[in-house]
């Protein structure tokens, strides 16, 4: 059972959209309409906050950490078209380490793809593409997918780096790039990284309205691959794909809430998923064995 343990006050003057995390469970970054992201020490008894972040100039809809491997940093993305990297630098003082502007509508959802691939961030914008930028050679590169999403793109996620196992514990084939998307037009799109370049490699048709978020599971030791989305048809779908069967993409309704459920999220261990919807409600859920086979039950609501 999941209970409340405490509140947080982040001084935002507006609503807030989305709040992480860092890797350690130190650190809190928040962003809101109010154009500002916010960095909180969490590691105390009392939180408090330890930067504002501004820069953009718009309502900031999400924030992302990069793996501690890269330092301290944090990406942002925001109603304004841009898409921030800020870095913790000398002193704990925060700075723009770059500024992303090549988008022309919202930028939705920024994403960091497994450490094992260096520093690279996928960017979904309302403008129908999605961007991945890639820290090489002591400067930024960008890739785009054009047209990814009739009308806009929602949300990106990653696949784990590692390459999925047969039952045997055998890898089929050597890991690649691999991230999944959501979008306006109801789809969830797979997209795969070969010579360099990104190119659609399944289309998974089963929502009947826009996708508002989409989350790769992490992979431990498993044949199979497993992507929730959720939409505003107020479904969450389970995504699966036995590996070490050839099998193809198969979808199964986990639940249909009575509101609208805006992200989803996986334990670290890739078999919890959380559920935030637009009742104010985050539900745990989980597969288990149940008469009829194996069932998605929920565990929790907060």
């Amino acid at each position: 059972m999941v209970s409340l343990c405490s509140t947080v006050d982040t001084s935002h003057e507006d609503m807030i959209h989305d709040a992480q995390l860092d890797y350690y469970g130190k650190k809190l970054a928040t962003c809101s309409s109010d154009r500002s992201v916010k960095i909180m020490d969490v590691s105390g008894g009392t939180p408090r906050v330890i930067a504002d972040l501004t820069g953009h100039q718009g309502p900031v809809w999400q924030v992302a950490w990069a793996h501690p491997s890269f330092g301290s940093v944090l990406a942002s993305c925001s109603y304004d078209h841009k898409v921030i990297i800020w870095q913790e630098g000398t002193n704990s003082r925060w700075q723009k380490l770059y500024e992303y502007d090549k988008h022309v509508s919202s930028v939705n959802s920024v994403c960091w793809a497994p450490h094992e691939w260096g520093m690279v961030l996928a960017c979904g914008s309302s403008d129908g593409t999605i961007s991945v930028l890639t820290y090489a050679d002591n400067e930024w590169e960008h890739k785009t997918i054009k047209n990814a999403h009739a009308v806009g793109c929602n949300a990106v996620s990653w696949a784990p780096a590692t390459a999925p196992l047969t039952v045997a514990g055998q890898s089929t084939q050597p890991p690649v790039k691999r991230l999944v998307s959501g979008g306006c037009d109801n789809l969830v799109k797979i997209w795969c990284e070969s010579s360099g370049q990104w190119s659609e490699e399944h289309k998974l048709e089963q929502h009947n309205d826009w996708i508002r978020d989409c989350a790769w599971a992490p992979t431990i030791g498993q044949p199979s691959q497993t992507i929730a989305s959720c939409s505003q048809d107020q479904q969450v779908i389970i995504w699966t794909k036995d590996d070490s069967t050839g099998s193809e993409w198969q979808g199964k309704v986990m639940h249909k809430f009575e509101d609208i459920p805006w992200h989803v999220s996986w334990s670290i261990t890739g078999d919890v998923l959380a559920v935030s919807c637009g009742d104010n409600k985050v539900t745990l859920w989980k597969e288990s064995l149940g008469a009829s086979g194996l069932v998605w039950t929920q565990l929790s609501e907060v």
